[in-house]
């Protein structure tokens, strides 16, 4: 046993020796890095050694120091916003080295190394690629007045497009988002280049995105992100399924010092002669990079938001709240039915008084939520050529999001007993986001490798409060219920390697690049409890209750839980193959292809391809464009999601049953499994620099997919009781509880035209820095052409409700047509100013009923026409931004600013003339009808189907930043 620990010892001692002898040859570089204008420190410039893998940062003095083995090495100084810079170094025994770098700001936009859409390994910049990539840096990160990263890419990129939504369930607390008016399910996200899992949310709510399924951009806290690359082209070639209309990276912080912000503000606007002060919202950054031995760093960023609820809900225009709609009796006149009516209302409103209901009873905007989340990321090198990395990250996100108010007068959905005047639900949001990633990269033979796997999980628990099972006897319902838990995980296995190969002739250089990927995917839905979902509660005996002949609605009013039967566990892998050729000839031409192939245990195998190519036309302008294929598999939330829900259409609440791909109801309708979504994509640009300061891009593109997955509309039951959806939902309703189906299936093609447009200029003065820019997106999306199967198509009404005019305007024209960024930045002394100008384009909404029958005359509805206006385009806002930061010390700044700085809504959502409280008349084609616009009752002042820019205000706010 001695002998065993003397050896152990001995070894210890042997590695430790090897360690302190390798410390000692490596030696020291040391060195500062200013602004050769003025002369300031830069903190936060990478500094990499080229052939060694080896890098750190500067700090807050702008001073780095990196050991080096003895030999020669190369330096690359690189920082967002100025030129690269390489140096050469000799490294001998004994010697410390010193450098002192000034970095030029750049001409170009942006000067950072960008890492997306390519696999090379030479150094571009944006006006350099053959494809259209945004870099939004650190530094602008900071500057933006928005909270989480969906906004500020809102914000900061044109061609991305995302909004808060409302009274959306679960899509209060995750924002969908869209790049290039594709859906947010056709973007890839990626964290360091490694892929993101997506939310374990499937979006079935009448907003932007539905039947989607995106990335949680928020669960990214923004203070781990050094910078943001957005690739605007079709990239599945190379990153395999999602990537339809492009890639968003994420690249996180490595070597930097403790940097801490705390920012409060809080909504201050006026409209429609009231005043509001909420969405109270505080939010806490910190994050610091380490460096660890000679090669190794770790580095953190950590967040805490607490973001408090807003209102801008309307006044309820219903006459009554306690009783239901009076009818005329046959032999009643109309003048005697106006009397009653009134007497009726003002007995009802003495009721509403004593009994404090408030109109204004709905909660029309931002959910509130607390966000706590923290990402680590670092690399140790165990070679000359060689390194571990990881990265890991955790948040947990805690949301409350309102329903539809239940009145007292809606007898099926309440318990008077519990609730005399009628009750708001809420359902409580439990997000947890896990990732985690790890890998060995390095150079051997000339090839650099890189070995990594990746791990996702997100986790969705709903609770829901101050509601009620109207279904169980009178005053035994509980009034919170667990609803149950969706769960999707991700595991990917990923190996590539890659070579530039140096060549004379008219080929002077050749970039290969080859890989690997294994993927496991995972979905699951957990049943909630027992009474969440059940009519009554059989387990216990007890029969669901009636009022008169109506059912009372089964499970928690608001989100009635997952049942057993909806529970599920499914799983799929893929196996994808990809090789990636750049070639170089000369400076001048560029010339790329790429080709992927993968393999989907669920459906089959797919093949994507991608030529991209560059050519200097004059000087530093150059003509660049792509043409590609790609495809996105459908995800298993597609395939497998299934529950009930209570919708509220036409303020008329529906129990509908959402059934899973796989279902023999969906074989009914003749509807098959889902198949991949199949695109093509073109892109052609100018890209270049004017003068010396101004840059300038241009990018025209069209994708055209076929096979879109939609989420289709609500086949209702109809009046005859031998209707086709009647006798297939009375299969597994016989109670007729349920009043609609809806399933997915791939059942459109459209085609997306749009052009990119960003200029950019630089100006010194003196030792002020003023920075210029103008970014514009003009995108437009058509539904080509829509297809039902052979059952659907036979049957003109089934056909109408597969993809109804509603569900096509989603598609259309939800996101603005247009956006268009003007910012301007001037650094001088302590002061910093930004001011930015949004012109958010015109959006439109298509009521499901058109007002026109298919022969062109009006629609008459209660014996007047159908309103036209119900159809309504919402004109193009300008939105403007105003930060101002003062530097008191190095280390400490304050910042005070304004979102909406001028307090600019949308225009009002359409209200019927017939929706009015006072609306009384005997005449029931001119009385009182809530049914007939978009408003909900007047509670929807602005619409939640087509968003541009929210519908909160001006937003304000201040903001400590600290560096030390």
């Amino acid at each position: 046993m001695n002998l065993l620990k003397k050896a152990k010892i001995t070894q210890l001692q042997v590695v430790i020796g090897l360690l302190l002898s390798m410390a000692a040859r490596a030696q020291t570089v040391r060195g500062r890095v200013t602004d050769a204008a003025s002369g300031r420190p830069i903190r936060g410039v990478s500094i990499v050694g080229l052939n060694t893998q080896t890098g750190t940062t500067t700090d807050a003095n702008g001073s780095y120091s990196l050991r080096l083995s003895p030999g020669s090495h190369t330096l690359r100084y690189s920082f967002v916003g100025y030129e690269t810079r390489s140096e050469p170094v000799q490294i001998q025994d004994e010697t410390t080295v010193s450098i002192n770098i000034s970095l030029t700001e750049s001409r170009a936009s942006l000067n950072e190394v960008i890492v997306v859409g390519s696999r090379a390994q030479t150094a571009r910049t944006n006006i350099q690629t053959p494809v259209p990539v945004d870099v939004i840096g650190s530094k602008e990160l900071k500057a933006y007045a928005q909270t989480d990263l969906s906004q500020i890419l809102n914000y900061a990129a044109p061609s991305f497009s995302s909004n808060r939504q409302t009274v959306s369930d679960g899509t209060d607390h995750i924002d969908p988002a869209s790049l290039r008016g594709l859906g947010p399910d056709q973007v890839l996200v990626l964290v360091n280049g490694k892929r993101r899992h997506t939310t374990a949310l499937v979006n079935i709510n009448g907003t932007f995105g539905r039947g989607t399924v995106g990335t949680d951009l928020n669960a990214i806290p923004v203070a781990a992100i050094e910078r943001i690359e957005v690739l605007r082209d079709g990239a599945a070639a190379q990153y395999g399924s999602d990537a339809i209309a492009g890639v968003i990276n994420v690249v996180l912080k490595k070597e930097t010092p403790w940097a801490a912000s705390l920012q409060y503000g809080q909504h201050a606007s006026h409209t429609l002669g009231r005043h509001f002060n909420d969405g109270a919202t505080t939010q806490f950054d910190l994050s610091k990079g380490f460096r660890i031995g000679r090669r190794g760093s770790i580095s953190f960023g950590a967040q805490y938001l607490d973001r408090g609820a807003t209102n801008r809900g309307g006044i309820d225009t219903r006459p009554l709240l306690y009783s239901n709609l009076p009818t005329r009796g046959a032999n009643e006149s109309e003048t005697d039915f106006g009397t009653r009516y009134r007497v009726l209302k003002a007995d009802d409103d003495a009721r509403a008084q004593a009994a404090g209901l408030d109109r204004n009873n709905m909660r029309v905007g931002n959910a509130a939520v607390r966000n706590l989340g923290f990402l680590v990321n670092g690399a140790f090198g165990i070679e000359k050529t060689a390194e571990v990395y990881f990265q890991t990250g955790f948040t947990d996100k805690q949301g409350k999001a309102a329903g539809f108010y239940r009145l007292p007068s809606q007898s099926t959905q309440v318990d008077l007993t519990l609730y005399p005047n009628g009750f708001l639900p809420f359902i409580h949001t439990g997000v947890q986001d896990l990732s985690a990633s790890a890998g060995l990269r390095g150079l051997a033979g000339g090839w650099h490798y890189d070995l990594s796997n990746t791990f996702g999980q997100n986790r969705i628990r709903f609770d829901i409060t101050n509601t009620v099972n109207a279904s169980l006897p009178t005053g035994t319902s509980p009034t919170e219920f667990y609803a149950g838990t969706l769960r999707f995980a991700q595991n990917t296995i990923n190996a590539d390697v890659s070579k530039r190969h140096e060549a004379g002739g008219i080929l002077t250089a050749l970039n290969t690049a080859f890989g690997a990927e294994f993927r496991i995917d995972s979905y699951e839905i957990q049943a909630g409890d027992e009474l969440s979902y059940s009519f009554g509660q059989p387990s216990q005996g007890i029969e669901g209750r009636k009022i008169g002949t109506a059912f009372t609605a089964a499970g928690a009013q608001v989100f009635p839980g997952f049942k057993p039967a909806n529970a599920l566990t499914k799983s799929r892998n893929n196996q994808g193959l990809y090789a990636d050729l750049e070639a170089e000839f000369g400076p001048r031409f560029l010339l790329g292809v790429a080709g992927r192939y993968e393999n989907y245990s669920d459906f089959g195998h797919n093949f994507s391809y991608k030529a991209t190519g560059r050519f200097t036309v004059y000087k530093a302008i150059s003509i660049r464009g792509a043409v590609a294929t790609g495809f996105r598999a459908p995800s298993l939330h597609q395939r497998f999601f299934n529950n009930e829900s209570t919708q509220f259409v036409n303020n008329v609440p529906r129990q509908i049953l959402t059934v899973n791909n796989d279902n023999g109801i969906v074989r009914q309708f003749g509807v098959g499994s889902l198949k991949p979504e199949l695109a093509t994509s073109y892109s052609l640009g100018l890209a270049g620099q004017l003068g010396k300061t101004v840059t300038f891009t241009v990018d025209a593109y069209e994708i055209a997919i076929k096979d879109r997955i939609v989420f289709s509309s609500q086949f209702v039951r109809e009046t005859a009781p031998t209707g086709t959806v009647n006798t297939i939902l009375n299969t597994v309703d016989p109670n007729q509880q349920i009043n609609s189906v809806q399933f997915f299936t791939n059942a459109i093609s459209t085609r997306t035209q749009g052009l990119d447009v960003v200029l950019t200029d630089r100006i010194r003065i003196a030792r002020n820095s003023l920075t210029l820019s103008a970014a514009a997106n003009f995108n437009q999306t058509k539904v080509t052409q829509i297809k039902g199967s052979s059952t659907l198509e036979t049957n003109p009404d089934l056909r109408a409700r597969l993809f109804d005019r509603t569900e096509q305007s989603r598609f259309e024209s939800s996101v603005p047509k247009s956006k268009i960024n003007l910012s301007g930045g001037l650094t001088t002394g302590k002061w910093d100013f930004l001011i930015r100008a949004l012109r958010f384009g015109e959006v439109t909404f298509l009521s499901t009923t058109d007002p026109f029958t298919t022969d062109g005359k009006p629609r008459i509805v209660d014996g007047v026409p159908y309103p036209t206006e119900n159809d309504q385009t919402f004109s193009a806002k300008w939105v403007t931004d105003l930060t101002v930061t003062y530097r008191f010390l190095k280390t400490v700044s304050a910042t005070l600013g304004a979102t909406n700085l001028f307090d600019v809504y949308p225009d009002r959502a359409y209200l019927n003339p017939r929706n009015s409280e006072t609306n009384l008349t005997g005449d029931p084609a001119t009385r009182y009808s809530g049914n007939l616009d978009n408003t909900s009752n007047g509670r929807f002042l602005y619409s939640r189907t087509v968003t541009q820019f929210g519908f909160n205000g001006r937003f304000l706010f201040g903001r400590i930043n600290l560096t030390f």
